[in-house]
């Protein structure tokens, strides 16, 4: 199995930035591709950002403002988010898959979250 530990909320003022970082263990192998969800206040979990050797891709809305980095053999991710929104207020979740689609509806494990807040 595959444990996933993120790292980096916290508080910022709109037009701020945070950078979330995310470490994967235990059979890493078995990760093809990592990525990030969030899970807004109204309980609407999200599609984010996710990367592979084969594909990157992120949602329309964050295109531009957030930036995902991996390491393909440390299994770690990043997510760099520039000029925050009040609405990208989040639980923030790392994952991984199996499958190197990197896109969502892929995705098998997941890390516990860490709480973004933009105020407005």
């Amino acid at each position: 199995q595959v444990q996933l530990s993120e790292s980096g909320g916290g508080l910022v003022e709109a037009g701020g930035s945070l950078k979330l970082s995310c470490s994967a263990s235990g059979t890493i192998e078995l990760i093809k591709a990592l990525g990030w969800y969030r899970e807004l206040l109204s309980g609407q979990r999200e599609f984010v950002a996710a990367t592979s050797r084969d594909a990157t891709n992120y949602k329309e809305s964050v295109k531009g403002r957030f930036t995902i980095s991996a390491d393909n053999v440390k299994k770690t991710v990043d997510l760099q988010m520039n000029s925050l929104k009040p609405e990208d207020t989040a639980v923030y979740y790392c994952a991984a898959s199996p499958l190197s689609k990197a896109v969502a509806g892929t995705f098998a494990f997941w890390g516990q979250g860490t709480k973004v807040t933009v105020s407005s």
